[in-house]
């Protein structure tokens, strides 16, 4: 887990900040379907409010569970699909410390309880809702917004079997307040809320022709193929075709001398720490494209999976590569076997890639140091035409592809 240093100002007490709430769609700066890293884009604008950042995910297994960026001061977080990085859900869990404005109304917060008869006023009439025996939870729907409640023991027997009478109080008088709101895309009719319930949220669908997440088809020493965009990028293409097929870079930056070239014997050229050679950097294509300094023609590319837990995460949008290999008659993976058990995807682990490419021996350790790279060293795999660099978790953290 990691935290952002603790910057905080006046008037940004806890619980004290005011989020407009979009039912379906997402709350203050932070809306359903957005990449992770527009999130932290957001967090970045505005780092007096969100000065506390709790970024949470599995690393053994970092595509089993969400990537959760939470804001503790502020009672709620942001879950992300792990594959997509999209955002899929948000929940409030602790409503005392965040107020919400719906249309010119507030709820929540200190002052202000987010009681049933509260909600209902404030949300007007809906179905009843759904009580969950064993956590003792009453949920209120909302088109893509829910409320939970806790229900007293003693009063359990108000909400069997769909009987309620809305808005709910007790017999006593009161009536229970709110303790998790879920903000969730309600285009596919599912209902959302605490417990499994979580578990059917998904972020919206992606609108027709978007680039985000499109499959990039590798042919190992030959091109890359955006299969949305139809665009065909060939090794010794030149900046302008690059200009014409992709659009302007995100970025350009001249290469470093790379520290693996001391191991090829047939270099013999002195070191520098800049070389001649230069990037093309596509970040919200997960894409670094190296041209030769002196032709200036492609000699490499460079697709980043984007994995938390490796030093370039959220530098770059996740590239979903598909790569389609040669094996030793020349024929594509493809051919040989039309299933995606033979294709190396981000998904890909190592101990697989070596059951599709076979062994290629001894790996070279990468790493930036621990001051730059709190994550320690990554090793690196060679084969013709391609290296992968894996992650300690045998995960694929980036894909250099090359010509032999």
């Amino acid at each position: 887990m990691l935290q952002r240093p603790r910057r905080r100002c006046e008037g940004t007490a806890m619980g004290a900040i005011v989020l407009d709430l979009r039912p379906g769609l997402g709350i203050g700066p932070f809306s359903l379907g957005m990449p992770i890293s527009e999130a932290f884009a957001q967090i970045e604008n505005q780092p007096n409010i969100y000065d506390v950042v709790h970024v949470k995910y599995y690393d053994e297994e970092p595509l089993k569970l969400d990537i959760v960026i939470s804001f503790p001061d502020h009672g709620f977080h942001l879950r992300f699909d792990p594959w997509s990085q999209r955002l899929r859900l948000i929940e409030i869990y602790d409503v005392k410390r965040l107020q919400m404005r719906y249309s010119t109304s507030l709820i929540g917060g200190p002052s202000t309880l987010a009681t049933f008869v509260a909600v209902y006023a404030l949300f007007g009439p809906t179905y009843p809702g759904i009580f969950d025996k064993e956590r003792g939870i009453y949920t209120l729907f909302y088109p893509g917004l829910s409320f939970a409640f806790p229900i007293p023991s003693q009063y359990t027997d108000c909400c069997h079997d769909g009987g309620v009478e809305l808005p709910l109080e007790f017999p006593d008088g009161t009536t229970p307040v709110t303790c998790r709101v879920s903000i969730y895309d309600s285009s596919s009719g599912k209902k959302v809320g605490v417990g499994s319930l979580m578990d059917k949220a998904s972020a919206p669908p992606l609108p027709s022709g978007s680039i985000y997440m499109e499959e990039v088809h590798v042919k190992l020493g030959e091109e890359l193929h955006f299969t949305v965009g139809t665009q065909h990028i060939p090794f010794g293409a030149c900046p302008q075709d690059v200009w014409t097929e992709l659009g302007r870079p995100c970025g350009i930056h001249q290469k470093q001398v790379d520290p693996m070239v001391i191991h090829s014997a047939s270099d013999l050229r002195p070191r520098t720490t800049l070389c001649g050679d230069y990037f093309y950097n596509y970040f919200t294509r997960g894409l670094d494209i190296l041209f030769d300094g002196q032709t200036h023609k492609i000699k490499k590319f460079v697709l980043h999976t984007n994995y938390p837990g490796h030093a370039d995460f959220n530098s770059y949008i996740k590239c979903n590569f598909v790569i389609h290999g040669s094996d030793s008659a020349g024929e594509s993976f493809q051919e040989v076997n039309n299933s995606k058990q033979r294709a190396i995807t981000p998904s890909t682990k190592w101990e697989h890639v070596k059951e599709i490419l076979g062994d290629c021996g001894r790996a070279a350790i990468q790493t930036q140091g621990s001051a730059s790279n709190p994550f320690g060293s990554t090793l690196v795999y060679g084969y013709q035409n391609i290296a992968f660099e894996v992650m300690k978790n045998g995960y694929i953290a980036t894909i250099t592809l090359f010509q032999s």
